[in-house]
């Protein structure tokens, strides 16, 4: 049985018209950054639960970046609480998109799409990363420019950080600093590699990838077409991943 646990809406932040944040006051158990739990609501007829992971460092109050899915069963809901409204979380979190999984190696790669730069921002804002990486590219796909949440927030855990690259792409309008286009056309083509100055390679890159299933799919495509592999603990490659729905 789920360990669920009563959470207060602390804070809350609209990016766009239909991404948001929410901040909540919660005693989860301790967890990984990059890691995820479950929100849920008890509707008219009964509980409904989905994953979300978090946006925060461990020890801070936990913090999620969340998208309004029109027709979805909770997301409506979630975009609706104010603050002091409450809200069930499970307790425990779960999930292997953390850097004790990833492989030793020189440059890690964060990829993601939509609110899959969730726990990225977790990663960059739990700091081990600077530890075991020389070089760090964090790569952020989305449809419209004011869907790239936590901008600042990254700008603000990288600015003394020579050796990170923030890559920000948005597909369906001209954005300035950010690449037009998809993430993979960019990897396929060479010009994300060129942007940063970075070559991705099996020997010293590691690729964490969180978002949209057919960017996962195309992504870890291309990234094989150079070499690199899924990583599984019985055979250690270099793309961990995680599909957002």
């Amino acid at each position: 049985m789920a360990d669920w646990i009563t959470g207060r809406v602390k804070a809350r932040r609209q990016w766009s018209a239909d991404v948001f944040s929410l901040i909540v006051d919660a005693e989860v158990a301790p967890f990984k950054a990059g890691q995820f739990t479950k929100l849920a609501l008890n509707t008219e007829d009964k509980k409904v639960a989905r994953a979300y992971s978090y946006a925060n460092a461990p020890g801070q109050d936990p913090e999620f970046y969340l998208v309004t899915i029109p027709e979805g069963q909770l997301t409506p809901y979630l975009a609706d609480l104010a603050i002091g409204d409450e809200l069930l979380v499970q307790r425990t979190a779960a999930g292997f998109l953390t850097l004790d999984e990833v492989p030793p190696g020189r440059d890690l790669w964060l990829i993601a799409t939509g609110t899959g730069v969730g726990p990225f921002v977790s990663i960059l804002a739990e700091a081990s990363c600077w530890e075991q990486f020389e070089r760090i590219v964090l790569v952020h796909g989305v449809r419209f420019a004011d869907e790239l949440g936590y901008r600042q927030q990254i700008r603000a855990l990288t600015r003394d950080r020579p050796g990170f690259h923030y890559v920000p792409f948005v597909s369906r309008e001209a954005a300035a600093d950010a690449e037009p286009g998809r993430i993979t056309h960019a990897i396929a083509d060479g010009s994300l590699e060129a942007r940063v100055g970075v070559t991705l390679t099996p020997e010293h890159s590691r690729v964490m990838l969180c978002g949209n299933p057919q960017m996962v799919r195309d992504t870890i495509h291309e990234l094989k077409a150079r070499g690199l592999e899924k990583h599984l603990r019985r055979r250690p490659g270099q793309i961990l991943m995680e599909n957002y729905w």
